[in-house]
Formats: structure tokens, C-alpha cells, sequence
């Protein structure tokens, strides 16, 4: 009896029944239609900053997936230099960060060029650009090697662990990433979503690189994703609407990877969660709407940079209470300055004061 899916005799030739997946397809596609209308409606600049906004979340909630957290401000920042974007408040990213974007970019802008092992490569230097997961050192820029035993991925404590799954063993990895490549670059009649679901899943169940296999099988199907809408405009995000749903993005996983080629569950999954995706953008455009309204509303108020900064930072949703002093440590000036600041917005009607008083006043955007 077979333990992993790519121990079946006939892998990787995946099966999947259509009529069981056929009603979401439709679904997703009318809700992709919609969407591409919608946006094509809102104008260049508004159409920009929900380009903005949801990479920005796409980078965000992929890596939150892996248990790292990085500082929006940062990861927003990063995309807009790289995009040319003419963004207000501005702030310098770490080469982490810059890793983890040029990959996402790199897929979503670039789409139609093939996928080749020398851009996977660059794909995970990118995301580690130390050469270290954490405290250990890894490959990087080229397939594992399984030096210290069989890549498997494992929970639990130390002595409790449980193996949810092992990778085909590396001497097979120049194979088994041919066929997934030849298979990725070749155009065919098999529907362009279908071929995004089956390529997350196929990515992730080879597992070539000691790390971040996750985050570039997200990358993937975001890329084919993008072939699909036939655009570089990304107005949905399948990695926030992953990490939401993530135990049973976990758990339909393993399922699959312990299973036959019949892949009609995951597909069925994968689907459910791309119209969730479709979805939700109400919610990012809705937040784009907000800010352009407030701007518009507010264009002829002069403000300075330190100001603009931390107006964004409340239009996107500031984390915590707003104070004098964590204005002051986030604009790296003086306690009278950022007071200064929050005055004179105060006295502009942009900001407003909350009712307790002292040190830990905080304050709000006004409406």
C-alpha cells in the first residue's frame, strides 16, 4: 500500500472529477468577470492603490502563513518602488522584505515568461537572503539535498513529533521538477484555474528546497492565477483567504499527499477558497474608496511628510491606540514635534482627540 500520492505507479498523472467541480468553476469565473469590471470602473489612481493594497496583503498573509510577521508599512513600501508608484509615507524596507517581493512581483508582473529552475532558484534566494532559515544554515539556489535525512514535515514537541509528510527523496528531484516545469510552460486545453489548484498542490507535494516551498507554491498559483484573469492587475488575494482558512488548508494537504491521483477534493477546496478570495475583495476595495474619498475630501490641507505617514497608517488601520509618543517613535522626532503634529491636525479637523486624557491620550481620524 502506497504511503504518499507520488508512490502511486501512474504519478504525476493527476484525475479529478469535473461534474463534482464544474458549479464552483462557473462561480469563480463569473465572480473574476465581475471583478475585472469592477475595477476597470474605478479610474487609473484608484485602480493603483487596490493594486497597492492587495499585494500588500498577498506578501503579508503568505508569509503569516509560515509564522513570519512583517511590518506592513514596509512590505507596502517596497512594492510601491518597485512599482514606480507615487505612494505617500514612504518608509525603508529590510532585504527580507525586498526578497519576499521581487518573488511576489516577479510571478504576478511577469506571468507569460516560463517558469524555469533558474527562477525558482532566484525565487528562494530571495526569501533567504542570509542563506539561513532562522539559526540553520540551508541550500539555497538550488534543490535540497537531504543531507541530514529525508525532508519531511513534521509537528509536535521534541520527542512527540508526528511526520504529516515526506518529500520524494532529493536524488529524484532533477526528474520529478522536469515533469512539473514541462508541464507548467506547455499550453494546453485544461482549464487555467484548474491549473493553477493543480500546480499548488503538485509544487508543495515535491518540496525542492529545504525551505519556502510554501510561500512559492503560493507564488505559483498566484502566477498562473494571473495568466487566467489575463492581467498583472491583482485585485484579490488567495494567500489572505488561505491564512484564514489555514487548519483546513493544512489538512486538506495532507489528505491529498496520502492519497491516490484523484484529486477532486483538493480541487473542490482550492476552488471554495479562490471564490472566497473573489469575494472579499469588496472589503480592500471598500478600504481603497475610504482612503481616496479622505484624500480627495482633504487635498488642499498642508501636511507634512511625518503627517501624511502616519494618516495612511490610520487609513489602513492602525494597530492599537494612537499616542503622542508613539507618533514620536515611529516618526523617530521629538515628543514636541509629534505633539506639534497631532495639534495641528487637530486643529485642521483630520484628528481628534478621545475622551481620557494624560499621557496616554489617544486620538482618532475625525468621522
Amino acid at each position: 500500500m502506497n504511503t504518499y500520492i507520488y508512490q502511486n505507479k501512474d504519478w504525476p498523472n493527476f484525475t479529478w472529477n469535473y461534474e463534482h467541480i464544474a458549479g464552483t468553476l462557473g462561480a469563480v469565473r463569473n465572480l473574476q468577470g465581475k471583478l475585472t469590471g469592477k475595477m476597470e470602473a474605478l479610474g487609473f489612481s484608484l485602480r493603483e492603490e487596490a493594486l497597492l493594497e492587495t499585494l500588500t496583503l498577498d506578501v503579508l498573509k503568505s508569509t503569516e502563513i509560515e509564522g513570519v510577521i512583517l511590518q506592513s508599512d514596509q512590505v507596502r513600501s517596497s512594492i510601491a518602488r518597485h512599482l514606480g508608484m507615487d505612494a505617500a509615507g514612504l518608509v525603508p524596507s529590510d532585504r527580507y522584505v525586498d526578497g519576499v517581493v521581487q518573488m511576489m512581483l516577479d510571478a504576478t508582473q511577469h506571468p507569460e515568461q516560463p517558469l524555469i529552475s533558474s527562477r525558482l532558484f532566484n525565487w528562494q534566494a530571495a526569501l533567504f537572503p542570509t542563506g539561513r532559515s532562522g539559526i540553520y544554515k540551508i541550500t539555497v539556489g538550488d534543490w535540497r539535498k537531504d543531507e541530514s535525512g529525508p525532508m519531511q514535515v513534521v509537528s509536535g514537541a521534541y520527542g512527540k513529533e508526528r511526520v504529516h509528510y515526506q518529500a520524494p527523496a532529493a536524488v529524484d528531484l532533477d526528474k520529478e521538477m522536469k515533469a512539473f516545469l514541462d508541464w507548467f510552460n506547455t499550453a494546453e486545453t485544461l482549464d487555467p484555474v484548474i491549473k493553477a489548484g493543480i500546480a499548488h498542490v503538485w509544487f508543495v507535494t515535491v518540496h525542492p528546497f529545504d525551505d519556502g516551498n510554501g510561500r512559492i507554491a503560493r507564488a505559483i498559483a498566484d502566477m498562473q492565477l494571473a495568466r487566467a484573469d489575463s492581467s498583472k492587475q491583482r485585485f484579490y488575494s488567495m494567500s489572505a483567504q488561505i491564512r484564514h482558512e489555514q487548519k483546513a488548508y493544512y489538512n486538506i494537504l495532507e489528505k491529498t499527499q496520502k492519497g491516490g491521483l484523484d484529486v477532486t477534493e483538493w480541487l473542490h477546496w482550492f476552488l471554495d477558497c479562490l471564490n472566497n478570495a473573489l469575494s472579499a475583495t469588496d472589503k480592500t476595495l471598500s478600504k481603497v474608496l475610504f482612503k481616496a474619498k479622505f484624500w480627495e475630501s482633504n487635498r488642499s490641507v498642508i501636511m507634512n511628510e511625518r503627517q501624511r505617514l502616519m494618516i495612511n497608517k490610520l487609513l489602513e488601520g492602525f494597530e492599537g491606540k494612537l499616542t503622542s509618543s508613539k507618533w514620536a517613535i515611529i516618526n523617530k522626532c521629538s515628543a514636541d514635534t509629534a505633539l506639534r503634529d497631532m495639534t495641528d491636525l487637530i486643529s485642521k479637523g483630520i484628528l481628534r482627540k478621545e475622551a481620557a486624557g494624560g499621557r496616554s491620550t489617544g486620538y482618532k481620524l475625525n468621522g
